[in-house]
Parts: structure tokens; sequence; C-alpha cells
């Protein structure tokens, strides 16, 4: 749900929610001024090669835009325009901003951090390790170790499977590390064997896997050539979504690792219903083709599958909405506001249906302790 944010008179006092919430969403920013498309906050997690590289020659990402993903152009980091810290940072990039803003007055008690932009997707292999390995190490010290409310995602070069398997190998005894982050649209579908010893690691690790809508697979969102609006793209993110959890569940990922955790973040959920169904229809009728999967495909859903909320489908009338979580079922929902962006979810009109105590109690915090083991 998007709300205005411009007039923050109104915000909550410190606390004052009666339940402390969990965001399954929040995206950290690197201060500094940027070279070669790298914050310079970066520069000491790298080693020399790499920011000699960085200055000399940039980083090239996968990727159709010659500026960057698409967002409004107008809408400066894709974020809200009351989230620059004074500090000068841009959004995201101010702890002691990020708390009095959001954690302390909307009663955070556990944050998910999901840096974007972090390397992920880079076309130097090497330089896509270096980056997303320095990112980490960058949560670490500027971020985990300073606020224990926030817990910071594994941001692995997704693909090259036995390079993420080993940064998430490095993060698996840290407890500041909660999730593996990847994103939506990769190179191939996520279900394909390259990215299977991202999966094996993660669930030696007991570390959920993150999929964040965006990424740098090259491809359009569409199955028939680039879209002409901005808007599409933004639509298109629930058939991204869609499309990698129709090939991890069809080629056998869940089958594989039964222990895998994966959220689908910032996509949507509303969708997850009619697409079980759909799946369970064709699998009914072809499932001869897939002898290795043992259960119907909503089953693995039901089993292996989160969704959070942000940006939550907003039918009218609202009951649509209580309806498709029903579908879905309460204990697969985790809230999420993607703050500091521009359609930042606020908890305190996030969700406008009705939610018994347990319901509410399960989508604001206990289903993300009982998903990040918190």
């Amino acid at each position: 749900m998007t709300v205005d944010v411009l007039n923050r008179s109104a915000a909550q006092a410190t606390n004052a929610s009666r339940l402390a919430i969990a965001d399954c969403d929040i995206h950290p920013r690197a201060p500094g001024k940027a070279i070669g498309g790298v914050s310079t906050s970066l520069f000491p997690y790298l080693s020399k090669q790499w920011r000699d590289h960085i200055t000399e020659f940039g980083v090239a990402y996968r990727q159709q835009w010659e500026k960057g993903p698409a967002f409004p152009k107008n809408q400066p980091a894709a974020s809200r325009r009351d989230s620059w810290p004074e500090s000068g940072g841009g959004p995201g990039s101010d702890l002691k901003f990020m708390a009095e803003q959001h954690l302390d007055p909307n009663n955070v008690a556990l944050g998910i951090l999901n840096p974007l932009g972090a390397g992920q997707g880079a076309q130097n292999a090497d330089l896509s390790n270096a980056l997303t390995h320095a990112t980490n190490e960058w949560q670490k010290a500027e971020w985990t170790s300073l606020d224990s409310r926030l817990k910071a995602s594994v941001v692995v070069p997704y693909e090259d499977g036995l390079a993420s398997a080993k940064e998430i190998e490095l993060r698996a005894s840290d407890p500041d590390f909660r999730q593996v982050l990847l994103l939506s649209r990769t190179g191939e579908p996520l279900g394909q064997r390259r990215y299977w010893p991202i999966y094996e690691a993660a669930q030696a690790a007991n570390l959920a896997v993150g999929v964040h809508a965006f990424g740098y697979g090259g491809w359009p969102v569409t199955g028939g050539g680039w879209a002409s609006y901005y808007i599409e793209e933004m639509v298109g993110h629930a058939q991204a979504q869609q499309a990698l959890l129709i090939s991890m569940i069809f080629e056998g990922v869940f089958e594989r690792f039964p222990n895998l955790r994966v959220v689908l973040v910032e996509a949507g959920l509303a969708w997850g219903a009619s697409l079980m169904w759909r799946m369970d229809r064709q699998f009914e009728k072809l499932r001869r083709e897939t002898p290795h999967l043992k259960m119907k495909p909503s089953e693995y859903m039901k089993r292996n599958v989160w969704f959070t909320t942000q940006p939550v489908e907003e039918p009218e009338p609202r009951i649509h909405l209580a309806e498709a979580i029903e579908w879905i079922g309460h204990d697969r929902i985790l809230f999420a506001t993607d703050y500091p962006h521009w359609d930042f979810d606020d908890p305190a009109h996030a969700l406008p249906i009705r939610l018994d105590e347990k319901q509410r109690q399960m989508i604001y915090r206990d289903n993300a302790k009982a998903v990040y083991g918190v």
C-alpha cells in the first residue's frame, strides 16, 4: 500500500504500536561518493586490485538500461522524499536516522536488511564475488554490530553457484546473517541446477533464501519483448516471481532440499493461490514428465515458500484480499515495509483487513521469527 509520506506530523510516537513487529524488507544503502558505480564506503572492504579496477573500468551489469534499473527518475533513489538524512548520505544510509524515522516509532523488533545494487549480476564474475563479499562485511561492521534488531542478508554472486555457496558457508555460523539474498530476474530460471549449490549451502546453514524483485538477467520481463512503460515493469515483478517459483518446484529444488525456506520479496502475494491451482491441475495430467516430484506443487508451496506483504494487492472490496490470504495461509505471510522506498507500507495502515489477534501476531511478527530462526 502506498502512503503519503510527505507529511509526517502525525507519525506514531516511539513504541506506540502495541505489537513489536518484524520488517522483512529494509534497504540499507552505502553512503559516500560513487566511483564507477560503487560507493567509496565499500572501498575499505575491497582489495587494492578491485578498488583500482572499479576506478578505471567501473561495474557493468547485464541489463538493457543505460542509466540503471527502471524506476521513476523524478523520484531520486526510488525513495521517500522525507528519507534523506541530514548527514548527507542517501536514503537508508544513516543508521541513526533510520532508527529515529522507522525502527523506533514503528516498534521494529526485527529488521531484515536487503542491500540492492551490491554487485549481484555484474558481468565480471570475479568482481561480482568481491563486491558481494565487501557488502556483507559492510553490513556486519556498519549495521548489525551496531543495532541488534537488524539482521543481514548474505548477498551472493548468484550467477556463480559455487562462489555463492562459499560466501554462504563463510557466514553460516554468524547469527547476524539470517538470509541469503537473490534477485528474481536471473540469467536462467532459478530452478536450474547451476543454482543448486546456493540452496544446498543455505539449507546446511539453516538460512532462509530471500528472492527480491528486480535483477540483472538481461531479459525482458515479458515473454515477447521489451515493455514500453515503467508500470509494466512494476506489475511484471509478480510474473517474474511466478516463473522462478514454477521453475524451482518442477525442477525438483524443494524435493532435493526439503528444509529450504524461500521468501518471495516485493512482488505481491494474492497470485499465490491461483498459481497453486493452475500447477496442481496441470500436474494431474502431466505428472509422468516429473517423476522426481513426490508431492503436488501446492504442497511444496505450503511447505517451503513464504510471501512478504509489500506491495500488497488492495482489491475492492477488501474482503477479497482476506480471502486470498486465507487460501495461501496466514502462516505463509511476512510483513514488510520496503523502507526507505517510495512505495513504503506504513505498519499503522497496511493490511486494512480484519485479522484476529493470533493472525495479526503471525503476520506482523511470529512467522518471521520462525522463518529466520530468531
